[in-house]
């Protein structure tokens, strides 16, 4: 597509002989919000380390923005413009906020951590706080907000809203719909939570077994409550 930020073509990739993806093929919108989600252990998680570098790629071709991927370190693609927030958040315990915010900003001036703490304020709170006395939802919103300040055009998020309460959940939510509408980052969620990942997303792809069986716009999956029951196993209210 002429208008893609993130197009997979036909993608095939695991990890050493174990194939996961087979024949990926999708495309992402400039600006876009997508969400992805499927059963546990489908390959949802492999689609974003795969964009990122972080598999074995066998077949296809992955292009960021008109740039084939190919060759390139997972350091090359974040400088491209890509971010990625991975399931296990991997912020820096030993570290303060603050300081971990600090690793995030990539050459920019201290004064721009500023767009952290105006997303979420909970961290300017907690700014002197080590990384290990933070909340689970507060490490999140760490993790995401540290990605942010290194100013990607695209943000990969796995799992964002794992084991948060709802009240958490919808305070990341709400900034990653601010991300979107007025910095104007593209994301790709890869989330369990799938009432909350359809409501907040724009389009929605259903991967199985490696395989993509269904891409369409969240809203349409949302009302048809027999095809949500028969990707994800659960009925969504």
């Amino acid at each position: 597509m002429a208008n893609a930020l993130l197009e997979l073509k036909d993608v095939t990739a695991g990890y050493g002989r174990l194939t996961v993806l087979n024949g990926m093929s999708f495309s992402v919108d400039h600006k876009d919000r997508l969400s992805i989600i499927g059963r546990n252990g489908v390959g949802k998680t492999t689609v974003l380390r795969s964009i990122m570098g972080l598999t074995s790629w066998t077949k296809g071709q992955i292009v960021f923005d008109g740039t084939d991927l190919a060759g390139m370190s997972t350091h090359e693609r974040a400088m491209l413009g890509l971010g990625y927030v991975p399931q296990t958040r991997d912020i820096f315990p030993s570290l303060t906020v603050e300081e971990n915010l600090l690793a995030g900003l990539k050459h920019r001036p201290h004064s721009k951590l500023d767009e952290a703490y105006a997303l979420f304020p909970r961290l300017a709170e907690r700014r002197n706080n080590g990384g290990m006395q933070l909340s689970g939802g507060e490490q999140q919103m760490l993790s995401v907000a540290r990605a942010l300040l290194g100013r990607p055009r695209l943000l990969l998020l796995d799992e964002p809203l794992e084991g948060l309460s709802p009240l958490i959940r919808q305070e990341l939510l709400k900034a990653f719909l601010l991300m979107s509408q007025e910095i104007g980052i593209t994301v790709v969620m890869v989330e369990q939570q799938v009432k909350e990942a359809l409501e907040y997303s724009r389009r929605v792809l259903v991967v199985e077994r490696g395989v993509l069986v269904h891409a369409g716009m969240s809203q349409d999956l949302l009302d048809d409550t027999a095809a949500l029951e028969r990707f994800v196993g659960v009925a969504v209210h």
